[in-house]
């Protein structure tokens, strides 16, 4: 779903009635095309995020952790400059397109007073932010653009603002009867009602366009010759005055626990599918873009250790299959010995020179005392004797391989399950420093001649993930190797709990007892956190715990790899949302 005008009116309201007045306390800018405003106001702090970023563009209330960098951008530093210390005064949306304009009252260099505007454009891969002053006149943005770039709309330091043309499209806020009923009637009937509200109207995503349709027709994809204009324009008015009184009720469709849509007003197009509201904007677009977000950013930050990981694993796959064909034909080791055995016993029928002998194999006797005839060739250019000892040879090297190949197996299968552990890790990083931590372990596990632009850093104390139990007790768990091997060996005491889902990467989670005898609660909720950090899925997911005293690292073993032997196995079905409540 697109962050739409809807959407937009929604969040802004919101904004209005909380944080007009305000002041700018700090400014952050933790992504490149992204802006945290921290606010303090009679409601109390809030931060504002701004993200103008291509894919998920949007501004609203937000209570996401968010790393800032050690050296702001530029555009960061600007924005401190002029507005640490200013009031938010207006905040203000362009007709009924995804443009806002922020104003600030401030002071200037010679301490007077003036206006400063902040204008944000959401509008997909053509979002921007810009500062101006209080004429609208461009004093930096995060994208500029010349002639080069853009022949319609320039944006450049010194210029006065413009927005972008409105492609053709209608504002719904102030369309009339008659011109709506022109419009429908000029559209082609065989095309699909909400795509032509998308494609003739400002501001309408296709899920509002969708639900407006369902609810004249009973369908979403209804063709405009089977539309009454009498029952659209009604459902479309309807949307609108919903927006025009501030009538909004922020909810977000689910399918079981995945987010599946989210919109301004209740959809109802989605039949069995849970529909849960939420006090405000800002709390939905924290449960529909948080995860996404971080996803996203992991992708793209982490690009060079996944594309190194994947490429290992899929040479380590290879040499596997090799080694286990190469395998496959040891397995023909006995054959070679029996060859070598039915030449030494027949030795007196063979002369050099014989291409093929055929002996009867007597380990085959049938019931009528018959035997099966074995064919075995022979070098001709070796004596009988010689073309034994080169079956037996045969063997041997056969015997000889399939020692060494089962160990070679088993390392690989322990490299696969390594690499296995390092995605998980990636799937669960959420920091710069995360990936950080990942680079250096597989620069110290390895990987160091793939990783060539990579140097090691000073070794620190991880940061790892920390949880409050309903009872009140500390868990701690790791989000990569690193810190998996810092919990279990560094902070671990001998009478904490370790938990780890069974057979399946994952993090390791301690139960901190502090001399304390955990409840039954507190076991049901560390195994469930362990559960949730692992790549198990579904309901009922095995999780082992045990004394942390009885949790070794093998010798020789990558990081993160412990062996047990006493142990428990719980069984836990885990609840994310209920997991990130109980996050310090």
């Amino acid at each position: 779903m697109a962050f739409d005008a809807g959407m937009l009116a929604c969040t802004l309201a919101e904004i209005r009635k909380t944080a007009l007045g305000a002041r700018i306390e700090k400014v952050y800018q933790p992504e490149r095309d992204e802006i945290l405003l921290q606010m303090r106001s009679f409601e109390g702090g809030r931060r504002l995020l701004i993200n103008a970023g291509s894919g998920n563009p949007r501004i609203g209330f937000s209570e996401i952790p968010k790393e800032n960098p050690q050296n702001p951008p530029m555009f960061c530093m600007l924005l401190r400059k002029y507005l640490q210390g200013a009031k938010l005064s207006e905040i203000t949306q362009v007709s009924f397109d995804r443009i806002v304009y922020m104003g600030f009252d401030t002071r200037d260099e010679m301490g007077f007073e003036c206006r400063r505007y902040l204008i944000a454009e959401l509008m997909g891969k053509y979002s921007n932010l810009i500062f101006a002053d209080g004429e609208k006149k461009i004093i930096t943005a995060l994208r500029t653009s010349d002639f080069s770039l853009d022949s319609v709309r320039q944006l450049l330091p010194g210029m006065t603002y413009m927005p972008p043309a409105t492609q053709g499209k209608d504002d719904p806020l102030v369309l009339t009867e008659e011109h709506f009923r022109k419009m429908l009637a000029e559209a082609p009937m065989e095309r699909s009602c909400d795509k032509f509200l998308v494609g003739s109207l400002m501001g309408i995503s296709p899920a509002v366009a969708r639900e407006i349709v369902y609810r004249a027709t009973g369908h979403t994809d209804t063709p405009l010759q089977y539309c009454f204009f009498e029952d659209i324009w009604r459902e479309l008015v309807a949307v609108c005055d919903r927006i025009r009184n501030g009538l909004f009720d922020p909810c977000l469709i689910l399918d079981g626990e995945t987010p599946v849509e989210y919109s301004f007003l209740p959809l109802t197009q989605y039949g069995s599918m849970e529909c849960r509201s939420f006090e405000g904007a800002g709390k939905l677009l924290d449960a529909w873009f948080g995860t996404r977000d971080r996803q996203t950013r992991v992708h793209q930050r982490a690009a060079d250790i996944l594309r190194l990981v994947t490429n290992a694993e899929a040479r380590i796959r290879r040499k596997l299959d090799a080694q286990k064909a190469e395998l496959a034909e040891c397995e023909k080791g006995t054959d070679y010995k029996k060859m070598g055995d039915l030449i030494t016993a027949n030795i007196y029928r063979l002369s050099r020179g014989d291409r093929v002998a055929e002996f009867e194999d007597y380990e085959s006797m049938r019931e009528d005392g018959s035997f099966d005839i074995l064919r075995v060739e022979l070098d001709s250019r070796l004596t009988p004797a010689v073309n034994a000892q080169r079956y037996y040879k045969k063997y041997s090297k056969a015997k000889t391989a399939k020692v060494e190949l089962t160990k070679q197996l088993a390392l690989g299968e322990a490299e696969l399950a390594y690499l296995d552990s390092v995605l998980e890790a990636l799937r669960c990083a959420e920091t710069p420093a995360d990936l950080l931590e990942i680079r250096d372990e597989l620069y110290r596990s390895g990987y160091a001649s793939r990783m060539k632009t990579y140097t090691a850093h000073k070794a620190h104390n991880p940061v790892v993930m920390q949880f409050t139990t309903p009872d009140g007790m500390r868990v701690l768990c790791g989000k990569n190797n690193v810190q998996n091997e810092y919990i279990t060996h560094r902070l671990a005491d001998k009478q904490d709990y370790w938990f780890h889902a069974k057979q399946v990467p994952g993090s390791h989670v301690l139960l901190v007892t502090e001399g304390r005898e955990p409840t039954d609660l507190d076991f049901t909720t560390a195994a469930e956190i362990a559960a949730h950090y692992s790549k198990a899925e579904g309901a009922n997911i095995a999780v082992d715990y045990t004394l942390a005293k009885h949790v070794k690292k093998p010798a020789g073993g990558k990081p993160g790899m412990v062996i047990y032997h006493t142990n428990w196995t719980a069984y836990v079905t885990p609840n994310g949302e209920k997991i990130a409540a109980l996050r310090c």
